[in-house]
């Protein structure tokens, strides 16, 4: 499980990386408005933690365009150092699922982070449809045409990753360190042979779905309709 963090404070910054080391989940911090933005647009994350106020302003748009452009089924938590009841309204309803107060209490946060992320594991449906792909969670196994393909274990799980993930740029390092947990240095080579392999097990040059090549970066699965 991966967590996007939007947080410019030194201290803070520290206590998260303190906290979430206790943890299985990865994580990335952004001190900017502008670099979080920037990174939810191309990065999958599985719940946002955002600070309110930040030096290049606070985290009101930021929160409008998640909402707008991930959906929300994305879990957003919102920590501020503001505890006026129209300000926790405020930021409730514009779509946090929870609102925290700094000083926040550590572990009561991460009681939270864990509550939330298993809700909306819940949340996902077993079975996925694509056209004429069919995407089963429990079984793994993917359809075409109602015919089950064979694929290797990895060759699942990346297809997967990719239709839970539709029109988003994924880069080859976070494939890597998602579907093989192996960090940047090792050969992104990989990650092409087993998009290559797709292609051609999946049959997408017949349908209406694609893995797009962005060059010099990475993939991702769109619409060719």
């Amino acid at each position: 499980m991966r967590i996007g963090i939007l947080e410019d404070e030194a201290t803070q910054k520290a206590i998260y990386k303190l906290l979430l080391a206790s943890t299985q989940y990865e994580y990335e911090i952004y001190d900017s408005i502008a670099s979080f933005q920037h990174a939810i647009k191309y990065e999958r994350y599985d719940l946002l933690l955002i600070d309110w106020i930040l030096p290049d302003g606070t985290a009101e748009n930021t929160l409008k365009w998640i909402r707008e452009n991930l959906g929300w089924d994305i879990p957003v938590i919102c920590v501020t150092s503001c505890n006026d009841e129209s300000d926790v309204v405020k930021v409730l309803n514009l779509g946090a699922d929870d609102y925290f107060v700094k000083s926040v209490k550590h572990f009561e946060l991460l009681a939270r982070i864990q509550s939330l992320l298993r809700r909306a594991q819940a949340k996902q449906p077993q079975v996925l449809h694509f056209g004429p792909y069919e995407i089963n969670q429990q079984n793994q196994e993917i359809a075409v045409s109602g015919k089950t393909v064979e694929l290797t274990q990895k060759e699942f799980e990346l297809a997967n990753y990719l239709f839970r993930n539709p029109n988003k740029l994924l880069s080859r390092v976070h494939l890597l360190e998602k579907i093989w947990s192996l960090m940047a240095e090792v050969d992104t080579r990989t990650i092409d042979t087993h998009i290559s392999r797709l292609r051609r097990k999946l049959k997408f040059s017949e349908s209406s779905w694609d893995i797009q090549t962005v060059y010099g970066y990475g993939y991702r699965l769109i619409s060719t309709t």
